[in-house]
């Protein structure tokens, strides 16, 4: 994420703590009002880190995607899948992502360089999962797609981008 924006909102309603969310392009900070200027950007600068580490990390290249779906493979798929390349695309806007069964090149809505790790796993997951369970969405093929940490979650976190996002 390059240089974001940043907006700082200072709370009566805070007391102790802050808390950063990405919203769009925009990284929003809530403080306590009463928060002096120098821990402001302390405080500012710790939560921009981390919102910028969990949407980020992992996505700057194919290889590293690559490296990443093979991790997954092994560690969620117990090495069944096959995977022959995989890319973020700008071009997909109604999927999440998609999958050729011929040559299993896998293909990510760019929307997802955005999303949180386990979000991003459960449809890299669920990518690979096509790879080896034929016939679409079966209870075979949601029983191995699940298998990612966090997938109800994962589901319910892309159901809400959908719609609000």
């Amino acid at each position: 994420m390059a240089s974001p924006e940043i907006e700082v909102i200072r709370s009566t309603r805070r007391t102790r703590t802050a808390q950063a969310r990405l919203v769009g392009e925009k990284i929003e900070v809530r403080i306590p009002a009463r928060m002096s200027q120098a821990d402001e950007q302390q405080v500012v600068a710790d939560l921009v880190a981390k919102v910028q580490r969990k949407t980020t990390s992992s996505r700057s290249s194919d290889e590293q995607l690559l490296v990443r779906a093979e991790e997954l493979n092994r560690q969620v798929l117990r090495g069944q899948a096959r995977i022959g390349s995989i890319r973020f695309v700008s071009n997909q806007q109604q999927r999440w992502g998609s999958c050729s069964l011929a040559t299993a090149d896998i293909r990510l809505s760019d929307r997802l360089r955005k999303v949180p790790d386990y979000v991003l796993d459960a449809v890299i997951v669920h990518e690979l999962t096509h790879t080896f369970i034929s016939g679409g969405h079966t209870p075979e093929f949601w029983e191995w797609a699940d298998k990612v940490p966090q997938a109800e979650r994962a589901k319910g976190y892309l159901e809400a981008y959908q719609r609000f996002g």
